[in-house]
């Protein structure tokens, strides 16, 4: 009986031990994702410590700089009265866009998530209850990831998500691991203003202005569909960047466009 016991103790130590070893293999230390924004055309940049950490986990944040392709993704965290809007203009430009989904969301806002499917845009997953996901267990974080899938599949019959968006732009080395062996892809961005807040909205101008000021090839655009400022800019500066030259493509293009596999793009 005690050499049974013996038996399990070593058992039991030797599975802490590893337990801890892989724990300390992806630190979960909590980063904040940000970046110096573009301006007249240069690329934003994130530094390379944190490009190349994000690229150590297959995350990215701009696509090609030489490029001027525009990859346009939205935050749904619950719905305004505004993405039926922003549709409408999408649909009228043909321009592809990706909408990053909670689960209040898909609750709440059906008939948008299933048009976004049916109008052929992407839908992301950005976590059910929009937790720090470095501050919930390794469980906790897949079952979040799990019932964005779920509900989006029940709700569209997309049975696969690729895309992650972190909430609130925090996220660790455990974090991504946790994702990507989940399947998914970080997806972060390198143009984003101060548009969530509902009660501090501006006019179309100061949407508008911020979007001109801050755009650059392969740029990936982080909107809110909360705000009506976006909403009502939307169509005049997707008009006026297809004059500059700019085009507008998915996530997947920039998946197919071999911008994980060339470090020299960063």
């Amino acid at each position: 009986m005690r050499r049974i016991y013996k038996l399990l103790l070593a058992i039991s130590v030797l599975f802490l031990m590893t337990g801890t070893l892989a724990y300390a293999e992806f630190p979960n230390k909590p980063i904040g994702w940000g970046f110096k924004k573009g301006r007249e055309g240069k690329p934003a940049d994130a530094g390379k410590p944190l490009e190349q950490l994000i690229g150590k986990y297959g995350a990215v944040y701009k696509g090609d700089p030489n490029k001027k392709d525009i990859y346009l993704t939205f935050d749904n965290g619950y719905e305004n009265g505004y993405t039926d809007q922003i549709l409408d203009v999408l649909k009228k430009e043909k321009v592809p866009a990706a909408f990053f989904v909670t689960g209040h969301y898909l609750e709440s806002a059906e008939d948008q998530v299933i048009r976004m499917v049916e109008d052929g845009h992407i839908v992301g997953n950005h976590s059910y209850h929009h937790p720090d996901l470095t501050k919930v267990s390794d469980e906790k974080l897949k079952e979040e990831l799990e019932l964005v899938r779920s509900k989006t599949q029940e709700l569209t019959g997309q049975k696969h998500m690729s895309y992650l968006r972190p909430p609130r732009g925090v996220f660790s080395e455990r974090t991504m691991q946790l994702a990507r062996e989940a399947g998914y892809t970080h997806i972060f961005w390198s143009l984003a203003f101060v548009d969530w807040n509902t009660d501090q909205q501006r006019g179309w101008q100061y949407s508008y202005d911020n979007i001109m000021r801050q755009i650059h090839p392969g740029a990936i655009l982080l909107l809110h569909t909360v705000s009506k400022d976006n909403a009502d800019a939307l169509e005049k500066a997707i008009q006026d960047l297809k004059k500059q030259g700019y085009t507008f493509k998915s996530l997947d293009d920039l998946m197919l466009s071999g911008v994980l596999k060339d470090p020299m793009l960063y």
